[in-house]
């Protein structure tokens, strides 16, 4: 009995040591298993690679090729269309020179005349050269003309001043406003009031009749509702008439007087 009983324990024992030497064994499998598997994936992960990388090696040589034909087959186009517009170009160069050559060939042959139109040139700068001379010549007479009408019309404008001013002579007894004696010489206004003589402030002048020595012509200052006088009024019905001057209660000969140092007075700021 006791033998049975260790025989026992013996065949629990052992079926014991079985369980736990299959159950290292199956994980010793599967761990073995799992190791496998990694080793073919990255195997296989390195094969694909490889290969992939052989195929893009392969597409950029193939790539490679066709573009440089592609390249070399525009650049050969574009070398013969730029060959044909160069040799066009030359064709129409020499064709416009053999047109240019042919053209003036005739018309200088059968349509113009070269000595005839030399000779037309010719006389047309001489007739130039005259039309010139006579406009130079023309000016020159024009600004003569010129001259000599504002030179007479400047001394018209100091004769009628000076027959304006006339009552500003120097005399011997008071020196005039433009013979100062702080002057080494008469003033050359003195010297035109000495040339001309005194006339009436009433007299009448028609128009365009002025000369050097009388009334003004159009050309010089004027007053207001006059004709180149003072003392000269124009009615409403276009006649004139003489207007005198104010009668002041002091004699004549102390208004006279009175008004001919007042006239000085403004003369001598105007000259300052």
């Amino acid at each position: 009995m006791a033998q049975l009983l260790e025989v026992k324990s013996e065949a629990e024992d052992l079926h014991r040591e079985l369980f736990c030497r299959n159950s290292q064994a199956e994980e010793n499998r599967q761990r073995e298993s799992w190791a496998a598997t990694r080793i073919q994936s990255w195997f296989r992960a390195c094969k694909v690679q490889a290969y992939v990388s052989h195929l893009h090696k392969k597409a950029i040589i193939i790539q490679k090729i066709w573009r440089g034909f592609t390249a070399r087959a525009r650049f050969r186009q574009m070398v013969k269309a730029a060959y044909f517009i160069m040799k066009m170009n030359f064709y129409e160069e020499m064709a416009v020179r053999i047109q240019r050559r042919w053209r003036g060939f005739y018309v200088r042959k059968y349509i113009h005349n070269f000595y005839a139109r030399k000779r037309y040139l010719e006389g047309l700068s001489r007739n130039n050269e005259l039309v010139r001379r006579e406009l130079d010549e023309l000016e020159h007479l024009q600004k003569r003309e010129r001259d000599c009408l504002q030179v007479i019309k400047e001394q018209t404008n100091k004769v009628y001043q000076a027959h304006r001013l006339h009552h500003l002579l120097s005399t011997k007894q008071r020196p005039g406003v433009f013979n100062s004696p702080f002057r080494p010489a008469p003033h050359e206004t003195e010297l035109l009031l000495r040339q001309v003589k005194y006339q009436a402030p009433t007299g009448l002048v028609p128009k365009g009749s002025a000369g050097l020595l009388g009334m003004p012509d159009s050309t010089a200052p004027r007053f207001h509702g006059s004709l180149g006088s003072p003392w000269i009024k124009t009615t409403r019905t276009g006649s004139l008439k003489p207007v005198l001057p104010p009668i002041a209660n002091k004699k004549q000969q102390e208004a006279s007087e009175t008004s001919l140092q007042g006239r000085s007075h403004n003369v001598k700021k105007m000259v300052q």
